[in-house]
């Protein structure tokens, strides 16, 4: 079909008009509960993409990881050997539940790993503040869903984002969310008996 380009380009004028006069409304900014969860692959690596921005920028930020911090990954290694100054990186954890059949080292870990979390959140020279899995540790009720969401929406600093990841989001966590995004699972290599592979899963 042939396209019109006079038709086109008035059509994208108009398209453009539209978004500029509505982009002109948002003005503010603000430090930002953002949540990536679902079944699908993907919620840490889009987390530790807005850290990479944020060293990309020169801006200080800071990673604490719960459950998984015993796995050795491409993000932990770059940012430990590179950019630890800017990025400290806490791998808190000893790996997932079913690895570690010990609860109450769990809670105990997951305990140590919310204190550190709300330290570097609370030094505000932190602009954002990734809790890699924390949904993971708040599911199985090793931390306090109340008091995550009494810390995060009465004491983090108006600028600083807090991000946090993994599966089976709590409904309160959602609730104060400002950006919530649900990873959703279409296929995965794992299912055809492919195992997780270098520079894809870690």
């Amino acid at each position: 079909m042939a396209i019109d380009p006079e038709r086109h380009n008035m059509k994208m004028a108009k398209k453009k008009a539209a978004r500029d006069k509505i982009m002109a409304t948002k003005t503010r900014e603000k430090g930002l509960i953002i949540v990536h969860t679902g079944k699908g692959k993907g919620k840490s690596s889009a987390a530790f993409g807005m850290i990479f921005r944020h060293i990309a920028w020169g801006q200080p930020c800071a990673v604490v990881q719960f459950i998984k911090g015993g796995m050795e990954s491409g993000e932990k290694k770059l940012i430990t050997e590179r950019f630890a100054d800017l990025c400290p990186f806490y791998a808190m954890g000893e790996g997932f539940t079913w690895e570690t059949q010990d609860k109450s080292r769990d809670m105990e870990m997951a305990a140590a790993a919310w204190e550190k979390a709300k330290e570097l959140i609370l030094d505000e020279k932190n602009k954002m503040v990734l809790l890699d899995e924390i949904n993971i540790a708040l599911r199985y009720d090793y931390l306090d869903i109340a008091e995550v969401v009494a810390f995060l929406t009465t004491r983090k600093p108006e600028m600083t984002h807090v991000v946090l990841t993994g599966r089976n989001a709590k409904a309160e966590l959602l609730e104060i969310a400002d950006l919530a995004t649900e990873m959703e699972l279409l296929k995965h290599p794992f299912r055809a008996g492919i195992k997780a592979q270098k520079g894809v899963e870690f």
